[in-house]
């Protein structure tokens, strides 16, 4: 992959309106995911660094005009944001792929969905409604939103672009100063950000970013006792690390977790686009995906059908260099990953699962973080490979014989995220997705989002739900006030008879 132009030699943080290295000058190395080889340092934020940027954030939301800012004003910034994020559109997708081994195409859609978090949140702020009521003729209460303060924002690295205005948008448009602390193996394009929100006119302090290990910044974001919420996403022994941290403080915890979802289908439904929705649904984004339908679950007349198939459609994903326009399937984030990545491989084969496709590095590819469309047929629920969330290219297929074994074998992990489900009855699809334990279930469909509804999981799959008005709530206090319009004829106690 050809190298972009002006990458920087450094990413520091972006503390009160200004880019700043660490306080103890400490960084890491950012490897390409590709070559291995580092081609920039980053600032490594700890305590102190996330210290200064709460005090930004904070003195920002207690002194400054961003929360009091009417909703239609702040929604004007909002879009801004996004016009600047769409002028920025190929070089952020540049970065994207680059930094994350993303395919270019898909990286592109990530800067497009980018923008539009913004403005579905702008739009969405301004026609806010806030509920009253009416007690008869003596009482109205009415509901009032305030932002919480200071939000703390820790995002994954896979779509890191997009994953980030996930939770800067609705969090902005609530009134909400904010710190951001993105994954630590893709910095890359959050370094654009600070440009970008200069740009559309964000105050100094309300927006801040501090790089740096999840052990080290993320953890004293987590403990800081001027960040009343915390908005993660990520695996879920993390998230468990964090519960413990918040508790302290009794912080407010939105936070959606891994995921090992089913995607079930029947004989009676449309194979041809069933098949597509598999394989789009495991392969794209490399596999890196949180709501990856992982677990493939085939009704056993058709299953050793749609096994070849899946195969033969497996071993023709294209996998190349993440730049170029062809490739389907790139490069894994990073060495680490990648390692991690084929010891589920090498479980999968101990485990006694069949290998139909894929497992290994292509031929065509000597070096980088490569692994083949790789698909398990014949895994039965005691593997790991079939509990486990794997995060990469890796699928399992499984049969079952009816309607109950595929909710039993669907509901059968710790997980609960995403669900997928094809059939041609559409009486059965509605009793199977509501019976499958996933905070989101799609019928004869891929994954397509809607930003109006709730998005989460069940289970250890995550803790609260984002998007749409689920957003705003997190991120503001509902407080009610009762007032009296007529007589409250309030028993006197205290008073005698007489």
């Amino acid at each position: 992959m050809t190298r972009p132009d002006g990458l920087p030699a450094q990413i520091l943080h972006f503390i009160d309106g200004k880019q700043v290295p660490s306080i103890g000058g400490a960084s890491f190395d950012n490897p390409h995911p590709v070559t291995g080889q580092p081609y920039c340092t980053v600032a490594a934020g700890g305590p102190e660094d996330v210290a200064a940027a709460v005090r930004a954030a904070r003195a920002a939301f207690t002194d400054g005009t961003w929360p009091g800012l009417l909703p239609r004003a702040r929604a004007r910034v909002l879009h801004a944001i996004a016009d600047a994020i769409e002028s920025r559109d190929d070089r952020i997708a540049e970065l994207e792929a680059w930094d994350t081994g993303l395919p270019i195409t898909q990286a592109r859609g990530q800067a497009h969905r980018a923008a539009e978090n913004f403005r579905f949140f702008a739009d969405l702020v301004v026609g806010l409604h806030e509920d009253a009521f009416r007690v008869g003729d003596e009482q109205l209460s009415y509901v009032v939103r305030q932002p919480k303060g200071v939000a703390g924002l820790i995002t994954p690295w896979n779509t890191p672009f997009m994953l980030a205005t996930w939770k800067l948008a609705p969090s902005l448009a609530a009134g909400c100063t904010v710190v951001l602390k993105p994954a630590e193996w893709t910095p890359l394009s959050a370094s654009l950000l600070p440009q970008i929100m200069t740009e559309a006119g964000v105050p100094d302090g309300v927006f801040n970013i501090v790089h740096g290990l999840g052990e080290q910044a993320g953890a004293a974001l987590v403990a800081h006792p001027d960040v009343p919420l915390i908005s993660f996403t990520g695996e879920t022994t993390t998230g468990q690390v964090i519960m413990r941290g918040a508790a302290e403080h009794l912080k407010a915890l939105s936070m959606e977790l891994g995921g090992k979802s089913p995607c079930v289908i029947f004989a009676d439904a449309d194979l041809d686009r069933a098949l597509d929705g598999a394989v789009f649904g495991v392969f794209s984004l490399n596999g890196e995906r949180c709501t990856a339908g992982s677990r493939i679950l085939v009704e056993r007349s058709i299953y050793d059908d749609f096994v070849a198939r899946l195969g033969q459609r497996a071993r023709d994903v294209t996998v190349g260099a993440p730049g170029d326009p062809a490739t389907q399937l790139g490069a894994l984030v990073h060495r680490d990953h990648f390692a991690r990545v084929m010891s589920y491989v090498e479980i999968g084969l101990a485990e006694g699962a069949r290998l139909i496709a894929g497992g290994g590095r292509p031929a065509h590819l000597a070096e980088g973080n490569y692994l083949g469309a790789t698909v398990f047929a014949d895994v039965t629920p005691q593997m790991r490979i079939f509990q486990e969330e794997i995060f990469g290219p890796v699928v399992c297929v499984t049969p079952f014989a009816d309607e109950a074994e595929a909710i039993a074998l669907a509901n059968h992990t710790r997980y609960g995220l995403a669900a997928y489900v094809w059939t041609g009855d559409l009486r059965r699809g509605h009793r199977v997705a509501r019976a499958i334990q996933s905070g989101m279930a799609w019928l004869n469909s891929h994954n397509v989002r809607d930003l109006r509804t709730p998005f989460g999981g069940v289970k250890d799959s995550g803790l609260g739900h984002e998007g749409g008005h689920h957003s705003i709530d997190f991120y503001t206090d509902q407080r009610v006030i009762h007032v009296a319009v007529g007589d409250p004829r309030t028993p006197r106690f205290g008073v005698r008879a007489d």
